[in-house]
């Protein structure tokens, strides 16, 4: 790393690779976005922030933390284990520093719903006159004890107040911690001298350890995360699914067995717009019917049709084409699309897509498929004058 100037404020988010309970943690898609790509762009959304880093041991994290506009510190093997503390690699990430910052933020990356605001208020609370600080939620809880007999630990039993009338207690949320960095080094422990919390809504607290704890992030990221649209530039190519998408979903079936679908031409003049502007499109579908490969011929796109493993052949066919993942927009409906999100830095549902797909999208169209949905996104990537 090389030297950092008018780094006072030095962010530090720590992500090891290795996690048992969810393999992949930090790389882990919630909103379309990886974890760790999460954290990053909220530190760099915070105006106090002046340098984020990104401690890893994992190379495809430490890839993600670059796309995402990260510096990436080398984080030893020995600090990347379940015994190795926070502390420790915090520690190590100051060390390859050029210089000791006044104020550094560790912020882990297992909390998706992090926000720059609550960035921006640790910075203040230790500019403010505080060592140390750390986001929480207010809790009005009945915590209990339970050895032989459940026991009350935060209130008498026999006298229990209404909600209104206790005082709160808080909560930390794990999510992100602020200190003045010289006291950190001589303390070796994120809490020492005078401590203040930064209170969080308590709506987005949310720490992942277990697979059901990413599934309801992925749930909880279209109503928390602000709506987010790839904008002129943003993608340079397009993957389409078929049914559902471009079609609504139905098919009428004659008594010979053939079937027959509704397209929506206005989809159709967005694929050319789309197509005419010089983005790759393809229509990758699981469908065999011919009639798939016979709109992709009149609408002069590419297409790959019958194919039972749809992420495969998507990751093949970036490669093929040299396309940055994260530059590619894949507009899906159901959990056979799920592989294909997992790939794609714009995942997308329309919709009427199925609840799993629509929490595992980074935005949602306004329109079902097959009303629209693809013309809509024509919208979004292209200038007025190109559609």
């Amino acid at each position: 790393m090389g030297r950092v100037v008018n780094a006072r404020v030095v962010a530090v988010v720590l992500a090891r690779g290795g996690s048992k309970g969810v393999p992949g943690k930090n790389v882990a898609r919630v909103g379309g976005v990886p974890l760790v790509a999460r954290a990053v762009a909220a530190a760099r959304a915070a105006s106090a922030i002046d340098l984020v880093c990104v401690s890893t041991d994992d190379a495809a994290i430490a890839a993600a933390a670059v796309t995402a506009g990260a510096t990436v510190i080398d984080r030893p093997t020995a600090l990347a284990d379940d015994q190795a503390s926070s502390e420790a690699a915090l520690m190590h990430a100051l060390h390859t520093l050029a210089d000791l910052p006044e104020i550094v933020v560790m912020i882990q990356p297992t909390s998706p719903f992090l926000t720059a605001a609550e960035l921006d208020a640790l910075v203040a609370t230790i500019d403010a006159g505080a060592d140390s600080a750390f986001t929480a939620a207010p809790f009005h809880g009945f915590l209990w004890r339970q050895d032989d007999v459940a026991t009350g630990v935060n209130h008498d039993s026999a006298h229990r107040p209404r909600r209104q009338d206790r005082e709160a207690e808080w909560l930390e949320t794990g999510a992100a911690y602020a200190m003045r960095a010289e006291g950190f080094r001589q303390a070796g422990h994120r809490f020492f001298g005078r401590i203040r919390l930064v209170a969080t809504d308590p709506a987005r607290v949310l720490e992942i350890d277990e697979p059901s704890d990413l599934n309801r992030a992925r749930a909880l990221s279209p109503l928390l995360d602000p709506a987010v649209r790839p904008g002129p530039g943003d993608v340079e190519a397009i993957v389409l699914d078929f049914d559902g998408t471009q079609t609504d979903d139905r098919a009428w079936v004659a008594a010979d067995g053939s079937e027959r679908v509704a397209v929506h031409r206005g989809d159709g003049m967005g694929v050319s717009a789309m197509h005419r502007a010089g983005l790759d499109v393809l229509i990758l579908s699981t469908e065999v019917n011919p009639v798939v490969a016979a709109r992709a011929a009149k609408l002069g796109v590419e297409c790959r049709h019958g194919i039972t493993r749809k992420g495969e052949e998507l990751a093949s066919w970036l490669t093929e084409r040299g396309l940055d993942p994260d530059r590619v927009l894949y507009l899906g409906n159901d959990v056979n699309d799920l592989p294909c999100f997992g790939l794609v830095g714009w995942p997308v549902a329309v919709a009427s897509a199925q609840p799993a797909v629509r929490a595992a999208a980074r935005t949602v169209t306004t329109v079902p498929g097959g009303h629209g949905a693809v013309r809509e996104i024509a919208s979004w990537l292209l200038e007025e004058d190109q559609l």
